[in-house]
């Protein structure tokens, strides 16, 4: 007698990245979207990437402590920006967007992503980081200005995308170009695997 396929364990996203979740589902999963509302100001730490580990963590566990995600697999992530040593996020306004594009020109700062994956049914979690080297082109003022001024860098981490509108002002990376939209797929496979479970057995549909 064939057993039972057994069904596909739920899946939750704690992030309101539009982005992340346009990866996962590229890759044949389909997450729910769950934000935690977790304030980012809360966490300090010694460096930038341990700073997106902790923060990633504290989104996944909020909202793996819900009741009604239990028997859920969580993950949690979150993105700075590296330069210098000093950890850059969202830009607080334009102003500050724009300084942050003319310090950047022409140089490369490490883009580090924080990832956590809690099982809820198994009430245990695991994370990591990914790191991945951007090197930004040198766009002239009236391009920062114009960029700027469309708003795009005010959303994300380390005000710019690499999908996005700043694209033409990065030069190339070095690493998971995932990463840097905001989730590495291979880190979250490997995340699942220590957990027992195969990123294979999360997808929505077997290819034919």
């Amino acid at each position: 007698m064939t057993a039972k396929p057994q069904p596909r364990r739920r899946l939750v996203l704690a992030s309101q990245s539009p982005a992340r979740l346009g990866l996962l589902r590229q890759a044949g999963l389909d997450p729910e979207v769950i934000v935690s509302g977790f304030d980012e100001d809360a966490v300090t730490a010694p460096t930038p990437a341990e700073l997106a580990l902790a923060l990633a963590e504290a989104k996944a566990s909020v909202v793996a402590a819900r009741p009604d995600v239990q028997g859920a697999l969580v993950i949690g992530c979150d993105s700075v920006l590296e330069l210098d040593g000093e950890a850059l996020g969202k830009p607080v306004d334009a102003e500050e967007a724009t300084a942050r594009w003319k310090s950047m020109r022409g140089r490369a700062g490490t883009l580090q992503t924080g990832h956590c994956i809690w099982d809820t049914a198994a009430k245990r979690y695991v994370s990591g980081i990914a790191s991945t080297v951007v090197r930004f082109g040198e766009p002239t003022d009236e391009e920062i200005a114009a960029y700027v001024g469309s708003g795009e860098p005010l959303y994300v981490a380390g005000a710019f995308t690499l999908d996005g509108r700043s694209a033409p002002f990065i030069e190339g990376i070095d690493g998971d170009h995932g990463n840097v939209i905001g989730i590495s797929l291979p880190l979250v496979r490997k995340l699942l695997a220590e957990l027992g479970v195969n990123i294979t057995e999360l997808w929505t549909q077997a290819p034919e």
